[in-house]
């Protein structure tokens, strides 16, 4: 097994995370959550990938003949995609509303959020 996908997955987090610390946008930092978001569909798939493996269906041969990978795997990455999905719409919508209430989505120019 590579190490590859594993550097992979972690440059797109540091790649997320260094846009979300140096965004001066609402807008700018959900694309960039997302962003973070998608390094993890790559470890998740990193960490079901197996080598030669093939689909876990066992009609055409016999169980431990071949190796095959693992789908729970599988279904969490989608499930991790869908949610993905879900926290980004919302946190758009969220901005929607910010920017139509306060008229812009840069945080500094916000005084009604400031302590």
């Amino acid at each position: 097994m590579s190490v590859l996908p594993y550097l992979v997955a972690g440059w797109i987090f540091l790649i997320g995370c260094y846009g979300l610390a140096t965004s001066r946008n609402f807008i700018h930092a959900v694309g960039c959550l997302a962003v973070c978001q998608a390094s993890t569909y790559v470890l998740l798939l990193a960490v079901g990938y197996r080598d030669g493996g093939t689909a876990p269906v066992f009609s055409d041969l016999q169980p431990g003949t071949r190796p095959v990978v693992d789908p729970v795997v599988q279904a969490l990455t989608l499930t991790d995609v869908v949610v993905g999905a879900t926290v980004t719409a919302l946190l758009l919508a969220l901005v929607v509303q910010v920017g139509k209430r306060h008229g812009t989505v840069d945080p500094d120019e916000l005084s009604e959020l400031r302590g």
